[in-house]
């Protein structure tokens, strides 16, 4: 099978053994991203919707790097320390989205590294 391993200045570092994303022929896997600032590598600071921002930034910036963008998404998941900050993921994910939506599952889970409050992956198809 023919990989390509994306990476972009323009997210964070991984900062494990992963890589940001991986192209598979037309498919593009983005690993989860939670808010960090690429520049600083640090958690983004302030609301819950400056951090889901900065996350959908980050997937952005990876979607190009492999080529794409936002509207290659055909599948985003979404995981929230708190689900009750489901409607602002909904609201921000309008601005940056548009019709045909990808498909989306949002699920709420105990923890996320470097205590993120959101985090997220994609798939893109580039075909």
């Amino acid at each position: 099978m023919n990989r390509e391993i994306i990476q972009t200045p323009d997210a964070p570092k991984a900062i494990g053994p992963y890589s940001q994303a991986v192209r598979a022929g037309d498919t593009v896997y983005v690993s989860g991203q939670i808010p960090l600032d690429p520049v600083s590598g640090q958690l983004v600071s302030g609301d819950i919707e400056a951090e889901i921002r900065r996350v959908f930034d980050n997937l952005k910036a990876i979607a190009q790097a492999a080529g794409g963008n936002l509207a290659n998404v055909v599948k985003l998941s979404v995981f929230l320390t708190d689900l009750s900050h489901f409607s602002k993921v909904n609201e921000i994910m309008a601005t940056y989205f548009s019709e045909p939506y990808p498909a989306r599952a949002a699920i709420g889970v105990a923890a996320l590294p470097r205590g993120a409050r959101v985090e997220m992956e994609c798939v893109l198809s580039l075909a």
